[in-house]
């Protein structure tokens, strides 16, 4: 880890900090810590200065081409599952989706919005050349939903949206400061990919009226429609992706929970 002293200087003691790119490290010195990643997009200054991360306290490119980035390590936990029902947490996703300042920036460094129709192309794509798509009849009939479901998804705000709320990717320091990390899946999309994921798997269904009141957004059917087609977009995928791995365990709890969306659209889009 010569390479990282040279980042941070001889002084601090470096231990690497898990995760599963390898490229993350905590830089110790006296009481104090920092994080350190290597190669994080520019993405995360924009991030720092808005809040919505731990504050950058240096960039350095090394000789080898490689950036190390060093942001303040913050005493904290991960937010609880039942957290997420929270006010903050909905306060938070409004800042981020509302942001002009990230939305130029990831602009800047080349991100192009991504429709409902390429995402849809893509998973066809995918599905076909799997064989998913002849080999499961709830794969099928997802993809009829989808296909119907699709024109309501259209000429939608694009805003930035992280695309990965798990509760482990929100942090509440000791001083009662939130933040969200690992933005590696940002995309400009519809918003509704992120807060349709959270009131799927966090907030009980009576309750989400409230949330969404708190988020800022008008609760309508063509809400729903596209909240549930992201949320079955994003199963697919997932299913592809065991599948590609041969982990038919996942395969089955994946297509498990299509069987569950698809009997929501049924019961409650399709009525």
């Amino acid at each position: 880890m010569n390479w990282l002293k040279q980042a941070v200087g001889k002084e601090w003691d470096i231990t690497p900090a898990g995760g599963l790119t390898g490229d993350a490290y905590i830089a110790s010195k006296d009481d104090r810590r920092l994080f350190l990643k290597r190669n994080s997009s520019p993405f995360l200054a924009v991030l720092s200065a808005e809040g919505i991360v731990p504050k950058l306290v240096f960039t350095k490119r090394m000789e080898n081409g490689d950036v190390i980035t060093a942001q303040e390590w913050l005493d904290g936990r991960e937010l609880k599952a039942t957290e997420m029902q929270h006010h903050r947490v909905a306060d938070l996703l409004r800042k981020i989706h509302g942001s002009s300042e990230l939305l130029h920036m990831l602009m800047r460094l080349g991100k192009k919005p991504v429709t409902s129709d390429d995402r849809f192309a893509d998973v066809t794509a995918q599905l076909e050349a799997s064989g998913l798509l002849d080999e499961y009849s709830e794969v099928q009939d997802t993809m009829n939903y989808l296909r119907h479901l699709l024109p309501a998804t259209r000429d939608q705000q694009q805003v930035v949206c992280h695309c990965d709320l798990n509760h482990n990717n929100i942090i509440l320091t000791t001083k009662s400061q939130l933040y969200l990390v690992d933005w590696d899946n940002a995309m400009i999309a519809d918003p509704a990919m992120d807060f349709g994921f959270i009131l799927k798997w966090y907030v009980p269904e009576e309750d989400w009226g409230r949330w969404l009141n708190q988020y800022g957004a008008a609760k309508d059917n063509h809400l729903f429609e596209r909240m549930y087609w992201y949320l079955i977009m994003d199963a697919l995928y997932y299913l592809s992706w065991h599948y590609e791995r041969h982990e038919y365990d996942k395969v089955q709890e994946r297509l498990a929970d299509l069987r569950d969306l698809n009997h929501y659209v049924e019961k409650a889009i399709l009525r």
